[in-house]
Parts: C-alpha cells; sequence; structure tokens
C-alpha cells in the first residue's frame, strides 16, 4: 500500500510555494484571458475553445502520470485558471446571465461537488488524493472555485462598484480572518483550506484587474500583457525550484 500511494501522490505539499504560484495563477487566468479575448480580438468563443482544448491535454498529462510533478500539475492549474474564467465570461457576456447568478450557480454546483465527493470518498483532503476518482473530484472542484471566484470578484469590484483596490483587501482581509482562525482557534484544517482555496481566486482576480487596468478605471496599467509575462516568468522560475528540490512533495495518509 505504500508503494501504491508513493505511486500515486498527486497533488503538492500545502507550503508558501503554493500559495503564491497558486495566487499568481489565479491572476494569470485573469489577464490571459482578457488578452486573448480583447488584445488579440479572438473573442471568447474561440478562446474558450482553444484553452479548454489545452487544458484537456494538459489533464490528460496529469492523470496519466503516477505521482506529483510541478510542471504538469501547475500548468494544469494555469490552464483551468482561465478557463474556469472564462466559463463565467461566456455566461455573463454571451448569454446575458448576470453576476449575481453565476455566483448563486457556481456556489451550489461547488457545494453539490463536495457533497458527492465526500459521500463517495469520506474525506475531502488533499492528502488523501491517490484514486483516480478522488482525483477528478479533485480538479472539478479546482474549476469551480475558479468560476466562482471570478463571478464573485467581479460582482463585488465591478457589479457592485467597490473598485478593484477595494475588492483587493476585502478578499485579502477575509484570508486573514481565516489564515488566524487555523492556527490560533484551530479551525478544521480542511475546511480552512478550501475557504482559503475559494478566497484566493477573487484576490487573484482584483490583484490582475488591479495591476492591468487603466489608471482611468482604477488600475496601475500595467496592462495585461505586462501583468502576465510577469506573472508567469515568476511561476516558471518556482515551479524550475520545486522540481529540482521536491520541497512540496506530499506524505499522503491512508483516509
Amino acid at each position: 500500500m505504500d508503494n501504491y500511494r508513493q505511486m500515486l501522490n498527486k497533488v503538492p505539499e500545502v507550503t508558501i510555494f503554493f500559495w503564491i504560484i497558486k495566487i499568481m495563477a489565479t491572476t494569470v487566468g485573469e489577464t490571459a484571458a482578457d488578452f486573448l479575448n480583447f488584445n488579440l480580438n479572438w473573442g471568447l468563443t474561440n478562446t474558450t475553445f482553444l484553452m479548454s482544448g489545452l487544458l484537456l491535454i494538459a489533464l490528460i498529462f496529469q492523470f496519466k502520470s503516477r505521482k506529483y510533478l510541478p510542471g504538469i500539475y501547475w500548468l494544469t492549474v494555469l490552464l483551468i485558471s482561465v478557463v474556469g474564467t472564462l466559463v463565467t465570461d461566456n455566461l455573463v457576456d454571451n448569454y446575458g446571465v448576470t453576476l449575481e447568478t453565476t455566483t448563486i450557480i457556481f456556489t451550489l454546483a461547488l457545494l453539490v461537488t463536495f457533497a458527492a465527493w465526500y459521500s463517495s470518498e469520506k474525506t475531502l483532503s488533499i492528502h488523501s488524493i491517490y484514486k483516480a476518482k478522488r482525483e477528478v473530484f479533485y480538479w472539478l472542484t479546482i474549476l469551480f472555485t475558479f468560476a466562482l471566484g471570478t463571478a464573485a470578484g467581479d460582482l463585488i469590484a465591478e457589479g457592485l462598484d467597490l473598485g478593484y483596490m477595494i475588492s483587493l483587501f476585502l478578499f485579502a482581509a477575509m484570508i486573514i480572518v481565516v489564515t488566524i482562525a487555523y492556527y490560533r482557534f484551530k479551525l478544521n484544517a480542511v475546511l480552512a483550506f478550501w475557504i482559503a482555496y475559494i478566497l484566493t481566486r477573487p484576490f487573484g482576480a482584483s490583484l490582475g484587474d488591479y495591476l492591468s487596468q487603466p489608471s482611468a478605471e482604477g488600475g496601475l496599467g500595467w496592462g495585461t500583457v505586462g501583468t502576465s509575462v510577469i506573472f508567469l516568468v515568476t511561476i516558471l522560475f518556482l515551479v524550475i525550484y520545486l522540481t529540482k528540490t521536491r520541497r512540496d512533495e506530499i506524505q499522503l495518509s491512508s483516509s
């Protein structure tokens, strides 16, 4: 059983590197989707088809790998971040679904996924992703967290007209509250992880919008290209570092 689990260790340990890359991937998901859609004039439909195809290829490699591989894993997260953003953007821009409705839809989708995952596997811990079924639930959950985060982030920043900076500080404050609850008041580790994971999506999206949007719209004006390149290069260096040092390999439990 130990050899079996080691062979199928498919996710990284939750370290500071995990959160840095995750937030940056989230930000790139926001800025890259905007770059492909608007700057290159591909449109939402063409961009969605292309990125979904690339995500499918990445998922095939991820599922076929026999252990956690930083390059494949984080490429999949990066692509699913873009696709999650595009799913919400398509519903809102192409089909006229309101941000309030999309937020509710993906909240319910996420809750249903969690319920089905727990009902089937009796755990939601990322330390137990050594079965194909659990990995399916894991990636489906990740997709819905990105879609939900996009909807909730846009709802607060744009729908409620609070602006990118206020949204950024609001979600940062929520993440700090969860962190304090975990370290100081012993909030359940699995619950704390998933709440933080969900919140880092709108936090990263707000960060991406704040950095990339023009100053006239409340941003710093770095542009989608500049923001995406800076964050992608940083992610690349971190993934190379983790590949060489193996600092984020996880010791799975038997649950």
